[in-house]
């Protein structure tokens, strides 16, 4: 097996262009973005992806620009990329193994690929990626991490084989509290914590968690987790581990620095039904649920729109799971709201589309704002529910458009 260094990515990148020879740096810079975020954005193709807006090289995090989102389902080739560590092996399906083990497993063992796919009922859900520091970068005020804008999520048809199958079968006990997660990709120094992750026992048996081998009737790409990874719908891609090959059933909570102090908010801060009680403390708690949020697609910032012609203004919308209740769409900076029509359901964990149309009658300047409510009850925030690691960003979005 290789691994992608930073010369594969610098050898291999095509067109490296700056966001500022696309108009994108002006779009971004009215978006309210830092300019370190700015400073650090360029438009670039790791192999088999179209041009991504890059925020690292090492390790490789990139994100989707908007034209990734013309449709409810996200390309793989547009997909954003998310990594923890640098050294990320090039695998050879035929010699990846998965094993299962743990203290809270009766059975340890191991399952190759073509197992997966031939021993094994297969299963599709459609769910939405999101990185849990999506639009950290436009927290304000400014907090550390990678820089993201809006593009760290995605949809995706995943197909792969229930966890709970796989715990099945390597005898999982009663007494199991947490299953946990280790990936392929390694540090590039030794005292650089591996990047292993768990979930609550309940959590993993849930029907819609898998470890999925396709996206979107494809082979995973290198880049998202080639040849499996963990899919775990309504929750943070945190816990979707990339190029899994270790799972393990524990009778007690994991420990280490990905699970505490990595991924934690002020407990009871925000609106989450879904509790990971082992990993709780007095004062924090650990991300789970992706709260409801919404994206303009039609317009952008700046745009310039001709006076007495209708404007569609449609995007996305997402929660955790329980599904898109209703997008209203305000044309007037917030005054007043009216109801977008709503796309064709995919499925509770999917991306929404919507759409919403009017005619501007005056010259000038309209602020247009998105905002969606779930099934569960919970609706975007107006104002940024702050915390240190800038997660959990829903604020209703705003887009400038200029009438002419």
């Amino acid at each position: 097996m290789g691994t992608t260094t930073r010369r594969t990515l610098i050898q291999t990148a095509v067109g490296g262009l700056a966001l500022a020879s696309t108009g994108l740096v002006g779009q971004l810079a009215r978006a309210g973005l830092p300019q370190g975020t700015l400073d650090s954005a360029l438009l670039e193709s790791l192999p088999g992806k179209k041009p991504l807006i890059k925020r690292s090289y090492r390790p490789p995090n990139y994100e989707s620009p908007l034209t990734a989102f013309a449709d409810v389902i996200t390309p793989n080739d547009q997909f954003f990329v998310r990594w923890h560590l640098m050294n990320i092996p090039e695998v050879d399906p035929r010699e990846w193994r998965l094993s299962i083990a743990g203290d809270a497993a009766a059975t340890p063992i191991e399952f190759s690929l073509e197992q997966l796919r031939n021993d094994f009922e297969s299963v599709e859900v459609v769910a939405v990626c999101q990185c849990a520091g999506n639009r950290r970068g436009l927290s304000d005020p400014h907090v550390l991490g990678v820089q993201w804008g809006s593009g760290a999520v995605g949809n995706a048809r995943w197909r792969g084989v229930r966890l709970r199958d796989l715990l099945a079968r390597a005898g999982l006990r009663k007494d199991a509290v947490e299953v946990a997660f280790a990936g392929g990709d390694l540090p590039a120094l030794e005292s650089t914590p591996q990047f292993v992750k768990s979930l609550p026992a309940w959590k993993a048996v849930d029907e819609n968690t898998i470890v999925a081998y396709e996206m979107n009737g494809e082979a995973l790409p290198h880049w998202n987790g080639f040849p499996a990874r963990l899919v775990v719908p309504g929750w943070a891609a945190t816990y979707w581990t990339k190029q899994v090959t270790s799972i393990q059933a524990l009778s007690r909570p994991l420990s280490g620095f990905w699970m505490n102090p990595a991924y934690r908010i002020p407990k009871g801060k925000f609106p989450l039904v879904d509790r990971f009680v082992s990993q709780e403390s007095e004062t924090n708690m650990p991300v789970t649920e992706i709260l409801v949020n919404s994206l303009i697609t039609s317009v952008t910032d700046g745009q310039r729109c001709p006076v007495g012609r209708p404007v569609v203004v449609g995007g996305l919308a997402w929660d955790g799971g329980s599904g898109i209740r209703e997008v209203d769409v305000s044309v007037d900076e917030g005054r007043s709201w009216e109801s977008a029509e709503l796309g064709t359901s995919l499925g509770r964990y999917s991306f929404r589309a919507w759409r919403y149309a009017f005619t501007p009658h005056a010259k000038g300047q309209r602020i247009v704002m998105a905002r969606a409510s779930s099934v569960q009850g919970s609706t975007q925030t107006m104002e940024l529910i702050f915390n240190g690691a800038g997660y959990h960003n829903n604020v209703a979005q705003r887009v400038a458009l200029q009438v002419i």
